[in-house]
């Protein structure tokens, strides 16, 4: 389990330097994202928002995790706050995040993010 919390702190770390190949390493091929308002988006779509500067993080934080381990899968639940600029507007939301890993080459890489947005409290 530790590993997993890990790979996603680290993966935070990587979404604030807002450098596309590091926050790819940490998804797969195929990896998909829901966001909070249920818009869709691929890999290959997110990467481009980080290397055209569309999108930038100055802010992911992630705490409170939960974590399912089921041989090679694991689910991670977390809240946390993201926050930056998407297409020259600031943003900055309270999130439920719900992740999905599998192990690909003794590596966790995540293929599924879902994104609930939490009211400020």
């Amino acid at each position: 389990m530790q590993e997993l919390l890990d790979v996603a702190n680290a993966w935070d770390q990587a979404m604030v330097t807002n450098d596309a190949d590091a926050i790819g390493q940490f998804m797969s091929g195929d990896w998909i994202i829901v966001g909070s308002d249920g818009s869709r988006s691929d890999k290959a779509a997110f990467l481009n928002l980080i290397r055209s500067g569309a999108l930038m993080h100055t802010e992911m934080t992630s705490l409170d995790f939960q974590v399912r381990v089921y041989g090679d899968t694991a689910v991670l639940l977390s809240r946390g706050v993201s926050a930056g600029e998407y297409q020259g507007h600031p943003f900055r939301e309270l999130e439920l995040a719900s992740n999905v890993f599998v192990k690909q080459e003794g590596h966790w890489k995540c293929v599924l993010t879902h994104l609930s947005k939490l009211p400020d409290t």
